[in-house]
């Protein structure tokens, strides 16, 4: 029986998660994981050896050695053939600041977060991207969900929760932990579109306004939006999370 692999660590999500060629892109792409990226990081920008690259990353040196083989391959045949790259996937977890060279950042104590409420056996909950009233336009980026409970045509509960800093690899997920059936954002990336379908979330975006009016004219059954919406905040949103590590819960156990 193959060894499970173990989560790699990583200090935080990448900021930019997509890089488009000039000049003659091919129309192929290349992903590049989470992992890899952070091997990259640590190796080309830190100048760590490979050695401590492993234990900040909590694995052995010769998977730090193979991962790192493997992004520069990847980067090499975007450079050279003009490949579009994404930043997305990967079996990781994010650093939370044990290892031997976190930023300060890390080490910050995790905030305490409110118990989220479960729906009821007959209703249905819609999430909303949220911003002080608004839909939040970067569906990635959103540092908030406003969710409602609808049974019988009518909202008959709303919670705002906070999504932690989530980042985009672990929102969908989230979104499913927590019940949710339809989803109303602003821009969102294709990436995470194809991570909703197959969670089976309906979703609504490129929708903008206040979101309770979005909700209302919803369940009128006239709510406006764009099926072939794209997130323009960093081109694309391609980190749909599905292989992102926590507490274990994908069985991650060796190298």
């Amino acid at each position: 029986m193959a060894r499970p692999r173990r989560c790699r660590r990583i200090c935080s999500e990448p900021s930019y998660d997509s890089f488009l060629p000039g000049g003659f892109p091919s129309d192929e792409e290349v992903i590049l994981s989470l992992d890899e990226y952070e091997a990259i990081r640590l190796v080309d920008m830190e100048k760590l050896t490979h050695e401590q690259c492993a234990k900040q990353m909590d694995i052995s040196r010769t998977t730090v050695t193979e991962i790192y083989e493997s992004a520069r391959t990847k980067i090499a045949d975007c450079l050279v053939n003009g490949k579009q790259l994404f930043i997305s996937g990967g079996q990781y977890r994010v650093c939370d600041g044990t290892g031997f060279c976190c930023h300060q950042d890390c080490k910050k104590p995790p905030t305490s977060k409110k118990p989220i409420k479960r729906k009821g056996a007959k209703e249905m909950r819609i999430a909303v991207t949220y911003d002080n009233g608004m839909i939040f336009q970067h569906f990635g980026h959103t540092e908030q969900f406003n969710l409602y409970d609808i049974q019988d045509g009518k909202v008959v509960g709303t919670q705002l929760v906070d999504t932690n800093g989530q980042g985009h690899g672990a929102l969908s997920d989230f979104l499913v932990e927590n019940q949710v059936e339809a989803l109303i954002c602003g821009g969102i990336g294709g990436g995470a579109q194809s991570a909703l379908a197959a969670a089976g979330i309906k979703l609504y975006g490129g929708v903008s306004g206040a979101a309770d009016d979005a909700v209302a004219a919803y369940l009128a059954g006239n709510l406006g939006y764009n099926p072939n919406v794209q997130c323009n905040h960093h081109g694309h949103d391609h980190s749909c999370g599905e292989h992102k590590c926590g507490e274990d819960k994908h069985g991650c156990g060796g190298n």
